[in-house]
């Protein structure tokens, strides 16, 4: 295994969790913040972030799925991770078709009463997500003995 290539993979992967990490705080403070009013104000900031949150995700997807993603070079250090792999990349359609549908939701016109359902979906979405960044950085500890960290 080429550890200079390794390390290089580790480290764009620590700069990209850094930026999905406040992509997921935007949409945590958006879906917090007060829904009273003009009730499309809010919506709309919501929407904002989850759009930002779906690139990152995107590009996460890449960065691990992609022709020469971490999936690829862990799978060749540590084969018998394939399930984890398997898991993760499982996780990766169910997040984005949420992240879809809460996009489409917010995108549309909201009243008062969804926004309690919107906040659920949110929150739900960003266990999910948190569980998975988990996942994902255990699977790369165990490949490597690396510790991509926890970004504060």
């Amino acid at each position: 295994m080429d550890t200079t290539a390794t390390q290089h993979d580790v480290t764009a992967l620590r700069r990209h969790r850094a930026e999905l990490l406040d992509s997921l705080r935007a949409v945590e403070q958006s879906l917090a913040a007060p829904a009273v009013g003009d009730v499309s104000v809010w919506a709309q900031r919501v929407s904002v972030a989850l759009i930002e949150l779906e690139a990152d995700f995107r590009e996460h997807i890449q960065l691990t799925e992609g022709s020469d993603g971490l999936y690829r070079s862990l799978l060749e250090a540590a084969p018998r991770l394939s399930n984890v792999v398997r898991t993760l990349t499982a996780d990766h359609g169910r997040i984005r078709t949420a992240i879809g549908q809460l996009v489409e939701t917010t995108g549309g016109s909201v009243v008062a009463a969804d926004v309690a359902r919107i906040r659920q979906a949110g929150t739900t979405l960003l266990a999910r997500m948190s569980r998975h960044r988990q996942r994902g950085a255990d699977l790369v500890f165990e490949a490597y003995q690396t510790d991509i960290g926890g970004e504060t």
